[in-house]
């Protein structure tokens, strides 16, 4: 019986319960899975014949580990040189400069001065993150809206981070954004997020990530295609990728945009669709 390492986190040990919905698909497939965490040592990854990376969302801040511990999978989806390209978001530069349209987005570096617009409302956030981590929203016009702000990129810049400024889209306020799933390169189904932010950083609160509203979506035809255009960039072939999910919301024009290619651990909301949890478990039989 082939044995499949789901890989997730010390704070998850058996796993996000929408990721569950993948065990009795598996096992209807002739496949054992088994909730691993990604940083216990006492895992044998090497004795398991397929290591899928599901929930490990405390990697954000220990990057560095994370990677170091991919690279010592010798049989993991998805492959090493995806995660490595995917857990820092400047791959949306590769994106834009494919002609790929993106939420237009400014890189402080560290090192540099912190000099933010004078007015609109912003997000900022680091480049390495996962669950909403010091990710917050921003009107800088506001002087204490604005002081929380440079105050946010002056910690982020001081520890070494990379800090993003991009433009508070308003259609998430409305339309939402749309995340597409593709499972073994194939599109399998979307949904729709509503907003998530709606104010400055608060601080840590200890989760691991922040409630979603989450609803099944059909999405649109130029979705789809602003999907798989992003997904064309992705270094490697469609095949490399077990997973994967795109985020998109509308511009400022109402064409939509990409706002983040999710390769590495994302949630693939399989209770949302009918019959992707049966899909995702085909697409990994396949590797098997």
């Amino acid at each position: 019986m082939p044995q499949v390492a789901l890989v997730t986190c010390a704070e998850l040990p058996d796993l996000d319960p929408d990721d569950q919905l993948l065990l009795p698909p598996l096992a209807a497939r002739g496949v054992e899975a088994v909730p691993a965490v990604w940083d216990d040592p006492a895992v044998d990854w090497a004795g398991f014949d397929l290591v899928v990376v599901r929930n490990p969302w405390d990697y954000a801040r220990r990057r560095d580990e994370f990677l170091a511990w991919a690279r010592s999978v010798p049989r993991l989806a998805n492959p090493v040189k995806i995660i490595e390209w995917n857990t820092d978001k400047r791959y949306l530069r590769d994106l834009a400069t494919a002609g790929v349209p993106v939420v237009p987005t400014t890189w402080l570096e560290p090192g540099g001065v912190v000099e933010l617009p004078e007015a609109g409302e912003y997000v900022l956030k680091p480049a390495v993150s996962a669950g909403s981590a010091d990710t917050g929203r921003y009107r800088l016009s506001d002087p204490a809206e604005r002081r929380l702000a440079e105050e946010l990129a002056a910690r982020l810049l001081g520890r070494g981070a990379t800090v993003m400024l991009q433009p508070y889209l308003s259609a998430v306020d409305t339309a939402g954004e749309t995340a597409l799933l593709h499972f073994d390169g194939v599109y399998s189904h979307a949904i729709r997020k509503g907003p998530m932010l709606d104010g400055p950083y608060r601080g840590d609160d200890g989760e691991l990530f922040r409630a979603e509203q989450i609803d099944p979506r059909v999405p649109a035809a130029a979705e789809r295609e602003l999907a798989r255009a992003a997904l064309d960039v992705v270094p490697g072939s469609h095949q490399d990728l077990l997973y994967a999910r795109v985020d998109v919301i509308p511009g400022a024009d109402g064409t939509p945009v990409v706002l983040e290619v999710e390769l590495t651990e994302p949630s693939v909301f399989l209770a949302h669709a009918d019959g992707a949890a049966g899909r995702l478990a085909d697409a990994i039989v396949a590797r098997l």
